[in-house]
């Protein structure tokens, strides 16, 4: 819970860079879930460059607004519970929740040999 805490003060505090940070973070995450559970690489074998670009690909394209809704439009139920139930500031941490998974397929599609 004061992990959860800090990012709230954080959010309020520096809503830009918090939501940048966080998209950054999570397409990240799917890459290193891509890598580790789909494509079986194992530690020694895990491309970190890789996973440093889709992270900053995820800190450049998708923490802005409008990407939400033009790049997620296949989870139309998400984004209808996300607009309707979730207070704005947390519309972006919610969607990129739920693209994790999306985003290790991307990552495993845009990296197969």
């Amino acid at each position: 819970m004061a992990l959860w805490r800090a990012y709230q003060r954080a959010l309020t505090a520096h809503p830009w860079k918090v939501q940048v940070l966080t998209a950054g973070s999570l397409m990240g995450l799917g890459d290193v879930l891509s890598q580790q559970l789909v494509e079986r690489r194992g530690l020694r074998s895990h491309q970190a460059g890789r996973t440093l670009t889709m992270a900053s690909l995820g800190c450049g394209f998708v923490d802005f607004p409008d990407a939400l809704i033009t790049n997620y439009y296949l989870w139309p139920a998400v984004q209808l519970a996300n607009f309707y139930l979730v207070p704005l500031h947390y519309r972006l941490a919610v969607v990129q929740c739920v693209a994790v998974i999306w985003n290790s397929y991307l990552s495993w599609k845009a990296h197969r040999l």
